[in-house]
């Protein structure tokens, strides 16, 4: 990508830069009105990051059903994500932001595991000690 001037390349604009979160910015302020008031408060509140920093690694994901690419894209078209052009146009992290995600993703397994188990151990002991119960209910015919 040769997107510099030749003459003191840090000088002057526009930048194009190479980071996921500073295209992802520059793409959301294009849609909005960043030069009113609302739209720099808007701005402002915005968190972007690569990958899944910590506060955030044990947080429910959620996602926006109408942008998922299996709704949105016809099967069998070209698709590419943010992080493979970035990687192409030069950002440097890609390799530490997957071994990252890939230490975060067996953590969130373990987690998964271990929270169904106790969700079925749980389920158990509520179903056994309510038969009793369930039994005098059925007898008066509930």
């Amino acid at each position: 990508m040769h997107k510099r001037h030749l003459v003191n390349p840090k000088k002057c604009g526009p930048f194009h830069h190479r980071a996921p979160s500073r295209i992802l910015y520059k793409a959301i302020r294009g849609m909005t009105p960043h030069k009113t008031a609302r739209g720099a408060a808007a701005l402002q509140r915005i968190k972007l990051y690569e990958g899944m920093p910590p506060p955030y690694d044990r947080k429910k994901k959620m996602v926006i059903p109408n942008a998922l690419r299996v709704l949105r894209l016809k099967p069998g078209r070209k698709w590419c994500t943010i992080k493979r052009l970035s990687h192409e146009y030069g950002w440097g992290y890609k390799d530490v932001v997957d071994t990252l995600e890939a230490k975060r993703k067996v953590k969130a397994q373990a987690f998964h595991e271990r929270k169904v188990a106790l969700l079925k151990a749980r389920n158990q002991v509520i179903s056994s000690s309510a038969a009793p119960v369930q039994e005098k209910l059925a007898a008066l015919g509930y």
